[in-house]
Order: structure tokens, then C-alpha cells, then sequence
């Protein structure tokens, strides 16, 4: 049974936003004051990532543990439960088949969740600056010396 009655739970949903979530603007003013230039939610994309450096390839998906069914923390809502076990399964789905077409054309695939970015969020930043920095420095390199 929902907490809520049916139209604050729909009140509550309509707030929900697809992009620009909290943790997103935490993680993107973090790497842009480390000086790394971005485009975010890139519609021409297939998934519309959240973050990506077209020229060097590389695509990062913050995944919310809710909407992407974290197997530690996504909790099913009692209402409507049908509805929502295939939501998130097909979500779920989604985000496997896009991660199969980033894997198979050669681009960087970073995905993160919604709960390493709360617990550990200096981290997360650093591994995604490190991982970035490597790549465009290895672009760099092999333009510049050969």
C-alpha cells in the first residue's frame, strides 16, 4: 500500500526530473572545475548520455539506483507493482543494449550509480577525471607524434 494517496503520488512523479538531477550537477561542476569540457545529454547519442566528449569517444551514464534497478538498493513501490517490475526491467534491458552498441563501436563506456556518487562522490570524480585525462591524452599523443 502506497504512503500517499493517489494524487500526491502523481504530484510527486511529475516532479521527477530525466536529466539535471542532483547528483548529475554535483558530478559536472566537479569535472568542469578540473577543466574537463563536456556536452551533456546528447540527444544524437543512442541513450542520450549524460555526459560525453564526442571527439574522444567517451560516454558516461549516471544511473539513478531507483530508475535503473540497483540490485542493493532499488526498493519496487507497492502500488502498481506489475507496472513498475516491468518499467524498471525494461530499463534495465535498455541500458544493456546500449551498452552493447558503445562496447562495440570503440567508445568508452562509463557507467555510474546513483549510490557510489553519495557515498564516495571525490571517488567517483577522480576516477572519471583519471579515465578521461588517459584517453585524451593518448588521442593527443598519437596525432601529434606521428
Amino acid at each position: 500500500m502506497d504512503r500517499v494517496n493517489k494524487e500526491t503520488r502523481t504530484q510527486i512523479m511529475k516532479k521527477v526530473k530525466s536529466t539535471g538531477s542532483g547528483i548529475e550537477e554535483r558530478i559536472r561542476k566537479e569535472l568542469w572545475k578540473r577543466g574537463l569540457r563536456y556536452r551533456k545529454n546528447v540527444k544524437s547519442l543512442l541513450g542520450s548520455p549524460d555526459l560525453a566528449f564526442k571527439n574522444y569517444k567517451i560516454v558516461i551514464f549516471i544511473d539513478s539506483c531507483f530508475w535503473h534497478g540497483c540490485n542493493l538498493h532499488c526498493r519496487m513501490p507497492e502500488s502498481n507493482k506489475d507496472y513498475w517490475i516491468k518499467k524498471i526491467s525494461r530499463n534495465k534491458e535498455r541500458d544493456l543494449e546500449v551498452s552493447k552498441y558503445y562496447n562495440e563501436n570503440s567508445w568508452t563506456l562509463i557507467r555510474i550509480w546513483e549510490h557510489d556518487v553519495k557515498n564516495n562522490i571525490d571517488e567517483v570524480i577522480n576516477k572519471i577525471s583519471k579515465d578521461v585525462v588517459i584517453i585524451i591524452l593518448s588521442e593527443y599523443s598519437r596525432f601529434r607524434w606521428t
